[in-house]
């Protein structure tokens, strides 16, 4: 059996299983993911990072053409072994690996560029954690209808792509958000294609407060379930609700999950509207496994 060394990190209690592949030797495969990533019989998380130079991975090439110094590519895998395009929190939660590990000289200030399979995204630190330029959005999927358990009927969602797929339910009461049952995969109609992370949200009384919109969040993701947090869906659902309450809204929002806080901020650039996502990021403690 080969051993493998390993970080446990985390961000707003999105929590991740990180080991370093520079030269990409390891290749996990979904079952052995599945187990490390089962809270029973394994390590537990609700993914797993490999630290892999994006010269040695095949989808390291387009973040290579995309940007020279992308040095360094966010290999990610969802809770049952499955590829996920990109994860917010993770990837502030692998800017720490790297520099824990001295891959990186990363002060705070400093912008590291990351490769990932939706792209190559800046991630600045600071004084706080870090905050990650998420990219271009997008309205993607519709408005299908997302039926969940303890939810009396199906409710609209908004289809938002911010590097990979979310569906956005807006919810009026919190007593809605607190019973949602979301040990059950929500059900979306239509079905997506790649599936979709699905976010359940609730405005704040009031929503806007000096200037900044709040919201509070909670989320069933692809592949892993029903997480303390998901980066990418506070994204989303940040986009959701402004989307809704129009051309008045603010550009920067709280967004609430049962993990923490984290902090969502639109901006104008040459390419078109960007948004980045601010939290924090926490390296838990280091182990060793034997890979069956």
């Amino acid at each position: 059996m080969a051993t493998l060394n390993f970080t446990k990190g985390q961000g707003t209690g999105n929590d991740f299983v990180l080991f370093s592949d520079p030269d990409g030797e390891i290749d996990l495969t979904p079952k052995q993911v599945a187990a490390i990533c089962d809270r029973h019989f394994g390590v537990g998380a609700d993914g797993i990072i490999r630290a892999v130079r994006s010269r040695n991975l095949d989808a390291g090439a387009a973040a290579l053409a995309e940007d020279a110094d992308a040095e360094w590519f966010m290999d990610y895998r969802n809770a049952d072994g499955s590829i996920s395009e990109m994860c917010g929190n993770g990837i502030r939660v692998y800017a720490e690996y790297l520099a824990n590990e001295g891959f990186v000289d990363f002060e705070p200030g400093d912008t590291l560029p990351i490769g990932t399979r939706s792209g190559v995204r800046d991630v600045q630190r600071n004084m706080a954690g870090y905050q990650v330029d998420m990219g271009r959005w997008a309205l993607d999927g519709g408005e299908p209808l997302v039926r969940a358990k303890e939810l009396d009927v199906a409710r609209p969602g908004l289809g938002i792509n911010v590097g990979n797929p979310h569906v956005v339910v807006a919810l009026a009461e919190e007593s809605e958000l607190d019973g949602a049952d979301l040990n059950y995969t929500p059900v979306i109609d239509p079905v997506p294609e790649n599936g979709a992370n699905v976010e359940f949200v609730v405005p704040a009384e009031p929503l806007v407060k000096d200037g900044v919109g709040s919201i509070r969040m909670r989320v069933h993701e692809r592949g892993s379930g029903e997480t303390l947090s998901c980066g990418t869906g506070a994204v989303a659902a940040a986009l959701a609700i402004r989307h809704y309450a129009g051309a008045s809204a603010p550009h920067q929002w709280r967004v609430t999950v049962p993990g923490g806080t984290v902090v969502v901020r639109m901006f104008p650039t040459e390419d078109g509207e960007h948004v980045s996502l601010s939290g924090p990021a926490e390296l838990v403690y280091t182990g060793s496994l034997e890979l069956a």
